[in-house]
Parts: structure tokens; sequence; C-alpha cells
């Protein structure tokens, strides 16, 4: 017998209820009635028509190698870093740094079309002519250049002097549009121009002074920003050159915002009493511009500078820390991917290359987050002309090293050579024993990190440790505040893809080879639009790959695609493309394949490498 069960409801709830299922009465199942004839098959249906393929749920892009040149393929390293592209010509710039004599490599991009490299790791269908720049211009003998920028039919090229108390030059040069451009005129800038640009508008030309010191800082000349002005399609004779001067004396106040001052001050190398102010400590390295405002990364400083071009005036921010904590880091070079998270473990952003976007009218600046170290070294010759250990004491030297010579200073260290209070978190998995390491013990053991943070009450013993970069790339508003970082992702998605091979060195196929020291080392990032959307471009100077973001939305900021061009065969020889160095974004309108494109200068390789964008 089957019995029915009824629930307790409200009175018009249960009439309706028990109208609708019958429930009244529990009364005696029914005899099961005669099983009914089995009706005709119906006609079969037609078959449906089969659907397009979806769209790859990756990405609205994929990139494809379409270009690649080696420069000085019997020694390439050094051969090419910095890039540029000039659209009227289809020619791309590079500097050489590897030639016997300073030089920019001028690229002819006319042929390229969008067919893929059959080979990408070997094929090479780009070639080049040298343009050799002076060694000496108006008295002054010059180093290499550092940098190069074009804008229309001009182009600029940073060139510090070989004399480090020297201010360097700008060499402007023209004719772009035949392919052989012409020097016109050396303007002088700060010290040591390591970054030209001009603004979107060209009506200025602006360099990066890093203003480094001598090996044994008895020279330290001041940081700065030069400024070029070019009026009526001319640049001028004369740069105005942006001090950070107001700023000595206010060290303590940058460093509560996140600023990093590390420098031998209060000590005697090599005869002087050493010290640093702020404008000294300060060394510019990258610049995005808008025409009335320019960005500047302070890398060593973990700062931004912020200038007006209306007026010359500037503001310094610091950048703050990154609060490793939260994401996954491998942070031990033992050979295989040993992710972990660690409380009062620290990144300093120390961001290399900057570039910036707009999005409802408001800028947005994207870093590529290195980190930096300071070390100096000077000579300490005896009779005989070699390195000599207690000449080197004698001088006031932090270290001796037999093939770079004396020391002077260094912030750097790991983790496991600083002390800690007895029982804390940080004693448990750096150590401080370095005679008797562990990895499985001491994660974070040989972490490479800065003695200048992390003692906050001068104790000498440090309560967190605060490690070179972020691994990462982040996205600031213009007030320097975090708007996205990619957190992790660089790390673990090549992980996933290369497994132990990650965190490869870029001149050793060795890996896990970089995980104590700065991971993959984003350095390298443009910015540019496909279709309607904004992506962002991060070369990983270590490893070699590509990461892509769609950016659009930099508050809604996604991956998109990760390309790389090496062969990662472990102790293999360095094949394809190493050490991205410098990018530059080319718009489909003025891309000879008619798609666009990301020009890529790989420094380890000598490798130009251009790499097409096409949509979905």
């Amino acid at each position: 017998m089957q019995v029915v069960k009824c629930s307790k409801f409200s009175a018009l709830a249960l009439a309706m209820s028990l109208s609708l299922t019958g429930c009244f009465l529990e009364g005696d199942d029914g005899e099961p009635g005669a099983i009914g004839t089995q009706g005709e098959v119906g006609t079969p249906g037609v078959d449906g028509v089969n659907g397009s393929d979806g769209q790859d749920a990756n990405a609205g892009i994929s990139l494809s190698l379409v270009g690649r040149i080696q420069l000085n393929p019997s020694d390439p390293e050094g051969a090419a870093e910095i890039v540029q592209f000039h659209p009227a010509s289809n020619t791309i710039y590079a500097i050489n740094s590897a030639a016997d004599e300073p030089t920019i490599e001028v690229i002819d991009a006319s042929s390229l079309t969008s067919d893929a490299l059959s080979n990408p790791l070997s094929n090479e269908n780009l070639t080049s002519t040298a343009l050799v720049l002076p060694t000496e211009l108006n008295g002054v003998a010059l180093a290499g250049p550092t940098s190069v920028a074009v804008s229309g039919n001009w182009m600029a090229v940073a060139v510090p002097a070989a004399d480090k108390a020297t201010n360097g030059l700008v060499l402007f040069y023209s004719g772009l549009d035949t392919s052989s451009p012409t020097f016109v005129k050396a303007v002088e800038v700060g010290n040591l121009p390591d970054m030209v640009t001009f603004t979107p508008d060209a009506s200025k030309v602006l360099t990066a002074n890093e203003g480094e010191p001598s090996g044994d800082y008895n020279i330290d000349p001041e940081g700065s920003i030069s400024v070029i002005t070019i009026a009526n399609g001319t640049p001028s004779d004369t740069a105005t050159t942006i001090s950070f001067s107001d700023y000595n004396g206010k060290q303590a106040e940058l460093e509560a915002q996140g600023m990093h001052f590390p420098n031998p001050s209060g000590r005697t190398i090599n005869g002087t009493l050493i010290s640093t102010t702020v404008a000294q400590d300060l060394e510019p390295e990258y610049i995005t511009t808008t025409n009335d405002l320019a960005y500047v990364t302070l890398q060593e400083n973990n700062g931004l500078a912020i200038v007006d071009l209306t007026d010359n005036s500037v503001k310094v921010i610091g950048l703050g820390f990154k609060d490793w904590s939260d994401f996954q880091i491998d942070a031990m070079e033992d050979g295989t991917v040993s992710f972990g998270q660690y409380d009062d473990l620290y990144g300093m952003y120390m961001p290399d290359t900057i570039a910036s976007y707009q999005w409802k009218d408001a800028n947005f600046l994207l870093t590529a987050n290195e980190g930096d170290a300071r070390e100096y070294f000077f000579d300490t010759l005896n009779v005989d002309g070699e390195q000599d250990e207690d000449l080197c004491d004698a001088a006031g030297g932090q270290d001796f090293d037999e093939d770079d010579g004396c020391l002077s200073y260094t912030d750097e260290t790991q983790g496991r050579r600083l002390d800690y209070a007895p029982g804390s978190n940080l004693e448990t998995i750096a150590g401080d024993d370095p005679e008797d390491f562990d990895f499985t013990a001491y994660p974070l053991g040989r972490l490479t990190v800065t003695t200048a943070l992390g003692d906050s009450d001068n104790d000498s013993e440090y309560e967190a440790l605060y490690a070179y970069g972020a691994r990462s790339f982040t996205i600031w508003d213009s007030n320097g505040l975090v708007v996205f970082d990619s957190g992790d992702d660089f790390e673990r998605i090549t992980a996933s893809i290369h497994g132990n091979e990650f965190n490869n060195n870029n001149d050793e196929n060795e890996g896990d080879s970089r995980s104590a020291n700065k991971g993959p080392e984003p350095e390298a990032l443009t910015v540019g639009q496909v279709g309607d959307k904004t992506y962002a471009f991060i070369g990983m100077e270590r490893l070699g790959g590509i990461f892509v973001y769609d950016v659009t939305n930099p508050y809604d900021a996604k991956f998109v695609d990760y390309v790389i061009n090496r062969d990662l065969t472990e102790g293999g020889d360095i094949i394809g493309d190493s050490a991205p160095e410098g990018m530059v974004f080319v718009d489909a309108t003025n891309s000879p394949t008619g798609n666009a494109l990301v020009i890529i200068g790989n420094e380890v390789s000598g490798t130009v490498s251009v790499w097409q964008i096409t949509e979905n």
C-alpha cells in the first residue's frame, strides 16, 4: 500500500493542495493495468548544420614572429638594446653596444609581411646598416649610446660622457625619411643621460640623467631631468635641467612614503669622507610623457618623479612595498618549482620601464618592476698592476673580489647573512648561519635582500626582509596609488609552462637559477591599442618571455597571453631571443604588414625581433 503524506498548510493552502494532489484519504492501491500497444516509430529528423569554431577563450589577439635579425653574430651580447620605429620609411633603429664603434643600427623593415617565420629560433629576414656615432664632440669624449627616440623626421640619441664628472649629450639627426640620418647638432644635458624621449606633440625632448657615482664614490653627480624645446621644427641649442636639490634634507619624509636611500654616507672611501645628498642619491631611469606631464621612474630609490612641463616643477613620491604574504613566490634555487607564502617578506617595486595611457580622460601608468641593487667597485692596483686586497682594505673598501676589484658599496645581501630576534618568524625561515644552510629549513635563506630596510629599531636584528623588485607589472593612477598588480602571475604561469626550467637566467640555460634573485625580472614594457582594446606587453629580462594583458579598463585588467622565442633546454646554448631590454609598439596604420607590431631589442642574444599582433 502506498501512502502519500501531506504537510501542514494554512486552511486555504491546505484546501488547494488537497484538491491538486487528491490527498484526502489513504485508500488501498489498485491492481496494475495491462501494458499498452507500442506506437509506430517516428521519422528521423534532419541533422543540423555544424556551428562555427568559437573564439579562443584566452585572448582576442594572437602573436606571431614575422621579423628577426641578429646583430654582431660573432659577439652578439649587448648588440640590441633600445629600439625605435620610423613609420614613414618603415625603418627600425636599434642601439648596438657591442659594435667596435658606438653605433645605431638602421634596419629595413619595409619587406615584412604577415607570414610567420618558419623557424623563429634561427631564421632571419631583416638587414641592417650601421650609423656610426661620434666619439668626441665639443671637446667632450663620449661613451656609447644609451637610448634612442624617434619622432617625425627627427632622431635623438642619448650619449653619456666618458668621464664620470662630465655631462652627457643628446645627438640630433634628421633625414629619417630617406633612411640616411644626417647629424645636425649636439645639446648638452645632465650627467649620464640613460633614456631619451619626445613628448607626443614633438615640442620637447626629455632625458633621464642617472648621475651614477664613480666606483669609489669620490665623484657622485646629481641625478636630474633635462628638457630640450623644439621650436619651429628645430631643437634648441641648450637644455633646461631640472634638479632635485629642493628635496635635500627631506630624506626621512620620502622614506616614510616608501622610498629607499642606500649609500655609504659617513664612510671614508679612498681618502674621501662620503656625504650623499638626496639629489645625488636619486637616479632617474625611464620617462613616459604627455604633452604637459612627465612621469619618471627613480628605480634604485623605489620612487616616481612627476614633472609639470608647463613650469618644470617636480614632485617626488614613494611607491611603497608589496606584501608577499598575499602571493606565491619561489625564493629558492633548488632546481625545482618551490612556491611558498611568507610573512614579513616585502618587495620593493623599483620599476625600470614606465609607460602611460588614458582611461576616461585620466592618466594611468604602467611599470615593469625589475628591481636593482647598488654595487660599485674601484681599482686598488699594486706595483704589478694587479688588484690588491690589502690596498682595498686600506682604502676603506667594503669587500674585495679578484675580478671586479675593491667593493666600495652595496646594500645587497642574502637572508641567511642577517641577524633576527631569537625565535622570530624570520629566524625560522631565513636562518642566520651561512655555513650550515638547508633549503628546506630556511626557504628565504638565499633570497637576495637589502640591508638598508627591515631593521626598524636599529638593534641589528631584522624584523622584515625587503627583496628587489616585485616580479610583476603594476598599473598606477597619477597619484602613485596601485590600481592593479599582476601579483605572482609571471612566476606561476611560467612554472606551469616550463616546469623546472622557469626562472632561467638570460645567459645560460639553467632552470630555477634566478628564483632567489628577482625571479623572471620584468624590465621591458610597452602599451598600444589593437581594435578597441588597449594591451600591455611586458618582457622578462631573464627568462625572455613576453606577457600580454588587456588593460583597456585599468580596474579590470586581465591576463591574455604568454609567448617566448627561446630554447630553454637545460645546459644547451642560448638559441632564439634572450633578455628583452627595449620595446616599441607600432599600430596597424603605421605597420608594413597592416597589423600592429611589437618590436623588441634582446640584449643578450643581440637580436631584434618583430612580433605581429592579429585580432582573432
